[in-house]
């Protein structure tokens, strides 16, 4: 093709690629335009679903918590106090006895026996003093022929018999003792162990073992132990009146009984700097035995109207106790309180927060500064009492 010819066609098609070009172009910015106002804005971020409780004014016990273990109030072993054949043994296993109620009963043939000869000496040395003293009167009235020697030794003779029947009296009232003793009867009211000996056994007032142990459980006693550092204040509670203390199963709190602290003991343990306290409980429905372990909790006062919240509620962080508190454009914030007690579930809010305030209780784990909370109420998914 001759050269003019191809500079012709080159200038007749640069304006139609031009109009090409261009032409793409607007279609791939309605395109985009399309696709960018096809795109969803971005939602804001969901509300965190959490569980709120509002801070309330109550009266909250103080109470101090020590480990301790149940005692008997008295505890005995029942032994013979004589030698012999346990013939009959009258109770059972576990029974309950009262005082005096006969236990066991061993051979009494041998102690009868013995009584019986002290009583038949008495009576022959009666029976000698008798005719001392006939004697005697002969010889007064016969002072003329007796001498004053003879009058004095038989004088002599019939306080000689006299002593003797006295000596008597004593061995017959000894006998009868040791008779006695042939009847095992119960010295305290309270329950009967394992039989330790059996019927027809021989047993000795030397035996270790003994025949049965009896244990009082009405009223029974719980011995525990505090820090020293509360000896103070426990002090101080003790001379307002009787303090008041609960008996709970170790593990899970559950309530056993409600008795009086007796005493705190007369000096501290240094080895562990504790000291040792007694509570007496009534315990009529036997759900504390000796031997068992429970949480003592030694009610010391009550602080009134107090602010509380849910002790799930309270946070540790680098700057110490904080709680999530929910404003109310149902946004949280992170405020620092002073806590006092914990008890029960419950803490004793002493600065930071005041009443009706609502905190998070559960759910802090997703939480910071001005998230935004969906609150239900904590008392609504908890177990019914």
């Amino acid at each position: 093709m001759p050269l003019v010819a191809r500079r012709t066609v080159l200038r007749i098609g640069t304006p139609i690629a031009l109009v090409m070009v261009c032409a793409a172009v607007l279609v791939g910015r309605e395109l985009f335009d399309t696709a960018a106002s096809a795109t969803p804005q971005a939602a804001p971020p969901s509300a965190v679903p959490v569980e709120a409780a509002a801070a309330q004014r109550r009266d909250v016990p103080v109470f101090l918590t020590g480990l301790g273990t149940v005692q008997a109030l008295n505890t005995v072993t029942v032994k013979s106090r004589v030698d012999g054949e346990l013939q009959t043994v009258s109770f059972q296993e576990g029974q309950h006895v009262n005082a005096g109620q006969v236990l066991a009963q061993i051979d009494p043939r041998p102690f009868q026996a013995a009584l019986d000869q002290a009583k038949a000496t008495k009576a022959k040395d009666e029976a000698q003093l008798v005719n001392a003293q006939l004697d005697l009167t002969r010889f007064e009235n016969l002072h003329q022929y007796a001498t004053a020697q003879s009058v004095d030794t038989q004088k002599a003779l019939i306080a000689q018999l006299q002593a003797q029947i006295e000596g008597d009296q004593a061995a017959i009232d000894n006998a009868a003792t040791q008779l006695s003793y042939t009847t095992i009867t119960s010295p305290l009211n309270g329950r009967t162990g394992i039989r330790l000996v059996d019927q027809g056994n021989i047993i000795h007032a030397t035996d270790t073992g003994g025949l049965v142990v009896i244990t009082q459980l009405h009223p029974i006693t719980a011995i525990f132990t505090l820090p020293e550092e509360n000896l103070p204040e426990i002090s101080a509670a003790m001379a307002k009146g009787p303090l008041t203390v609960f008996a709970d199963t170790r593990g899970d709190d559950k309530p056993l009984d409600q008795g009086t602290l007796e005493l705190v003991d007369n000096q501290i343990d240094q080895a562990t700097g504790t000291i040792r306290l007694k509570a007496t409980f009534p315990n009529k429905t036997n759900q504390l035995w000796p031997g068992q372990f429970v949480d003592v909790r030694l009610l010391l006062r009550t602080e009134q109207n107090v602010v509380t919240v849910p002790s799930t509620a309270i946070q540790r962080g680098p700057d110490g106790l904080y709680v999530y508190a929910v404003k109310p454009d149902a946004t949280v914030e992170l405020r620092p309180v002073g806590i006092g007690q914990i008890t029960d579930g419950t803490a004793v809010v002493e600065t930071g927060l005041d009443a009706g305030a609502s905190v998070v209780t559960a759910g802090q784990y997703r939480l910071q500064p001005g998230t935004r909370v969906q609150t239900r109420d904590a008392a609504a998914t908890q177990p019914s009492a």
